[in-house]
């Protein structure tokens, strides 16, 4: 199989593998090259994948989609991390992608006011009586 992990602006892994073992919205599953085809949504976490000589690695992913196509298996997801030991890559989760969600938590806090403040506008626009 062939393993690409893609982001927005970059590929951060093509490489081929023998196994992909990825956490989906319902649990943890393996994907092994005679699967049949499968998409499934990731949540964040950890990739593992063992390559053709059996050595693992690890990725950490964020939300995402995981596609199998054949051969080709595909990630997509918006922030991903690669790092040789594990203890390693599960401080950069804690660390990276918290500041993620804290940024993302400000930006819904600010539509969300964005929003409040156009209804409350288009609630006083309804209550002018027209001419």
């Amino acid at each position: 199989m062939r393993l690409k992990v893609l982001l927005p602006a970059s590929v951060l892994l093509d490489e081929p593998v023998a196994k992909v073992v990825a956490e989906g919205s319902d649990g943890e599953f393996c994907l092994l090259p005679k699967h049949r085809d499968f998409v499934a949504s990731l949540v964040p976490g950890i990739l593992r994948f063992v390559d053709e000589s059996g050595d693992e690695s690890f990725v950490a992913v964020g939300e995402g989609i995981l596609t199998k196509s054949g051969s080709d298996v595909r990630v997509a997801v918006r922030c991903a991390s690669r790092h040789g030991q594990l203890g390693e890559l599960q401080r950069v989760v804690r660390e990276e992608f918290q500041q993620l969600d804290e940024r993302e938590r400000v930006a819904q806090t600010v539509i969300a006011r964005l929003e409040s403040e156009f209804m409350r506008r288009f609630l006083t626009l309804e209550e002018k009586p027209r001419v």
